[in-house]
């Protein structure tokens, strides 16, 4: 994810200390690729101290194999972080959460307002770490602000914590959202969200000029849109490159039509394709089919 890069760069570590790590064809990190970076680190004279996984990537919605990474990282002593901000969700879902077996790492952010749609913003920062880490890393003890005497345990107080002072009180939207729907209504608005990806799925296999991009592991559903003039024709020349012309001519009629909106992008070799994600719990199966209809009647005579 870029936000790696800015961080380094916001730490003064610098982005070219940032090692990519090699990954398989759907865009999992290859644990067996992880340990040759980190003996490439070594060999040239770094000091390897922090790789971060991924459970839910931004386009393919992969799921990094955490056991293996973990257990690289526990070789090399080097602190395991996973981004879950999309798809630590899932871990809601009793039928899901699988996708995020061997999550026990050093620390892990989440980000409720993605897949369960509280207000923006709400993140989690959660660390396995119990010795007061942030504190340390943080603290400035201005008794100003932060009293140490007060009559309460002040182990509660997260200002003297974080990395900004004022705030607001994100978590307030993650409680609220919780009591009103319980933990069974978290786990019906994850479930919801897969079976309408499926259900988008067999819809986009079925319909003639749909592809998947491939099959989804998780909530993104990525396909293209093969209007009818290139039908046929995947052997010519210029068929991935008029190809990767199609999404951006639909979205742009479906913005200046005001029907809808959904992402699009490239992905490594790959020319344009779209991305839906389904999250909002008001959606129902005709808005799906609307959906698919609608990029149909705007791209079919591309």
């Amino acid at each position: 994810h870029y936000s790696i890069q800015k961080g380094a760069a916001f730490l003064g570590i610098g982005i070219d200390n940032i090692y990519l790590v090699g990954v398989d064809e759907r865009g999992k990190m290859i644990p067996e690729e992880l340990e040759k970076e980190i003996e490439r680190a070594k060999a040239e004279g770094a000091v390897p101290f922090f790789v971060s996984a991924t459970c839910g990537t931004t386009v393919l919605g992969t799921f990094d194999p955490l056991q293996g990474i973990a257990d690289v990282c526990q070789r090399h002593g080097i602190w395991l972080h996973v981004d879950a901000a999309w798809g630590g969700s899932a871990l809601l879902s009793r039928k899901h959460r699988h996708l995020l077996a061997g999550i026990e790492a050093d620390s892990v952010a989440w980000n409720p307002h993605k897949m369960l749609t509280v207000g923006l913003q709400c993140s989690a920062f959660l660390l396995r770490d119990s010795s007061g880490l942030l504190q340390r890393c943080h603290g400035a003890s201005a008794a100003y602000l932060f009293q140490p005497d007060k009559f309460y345990d002040v182990s509660y107080d997260t200002g003297d914590k974080t990395i900004q002072c004022g705030r607001r009180v994100d978590c307030l939207k993650l409680w609220l959202l919780w009591k009103a729907v319980g933990t069974e209504g978290l786990e019906r608005r994850v479930d919801r969200a897969f079976a309408f990806t499926r259900y988008l799925a067999e819809e986009v296999k079925r319909r003639e000029g749909f592809q998947l991009v491939l099959e989804p592991e998780f909530i993104n559903l990525c396909f293209w849109f093969v209007p009818p003039s290139l039908r046929g024709k995947e052997g010519s020349a210029d068929y991935w490159s008029r190809l990767h012309k199609v999404a951006p001519a639909i979205k742009e009629r479906m913005m200046r039509t005001g029907s809808m909106m959904v992402g699009y992008q490239p992905h490594g070799a790959r020319v344009n394709f779209f991305r839906q994600i389904v999250t909002n719990p008001a959606v129902t199966r005709a808005d799906l089919d609307f959906f698919l209809d609608e990029i149909e009647r705007l791209g079919r005579d591309l």
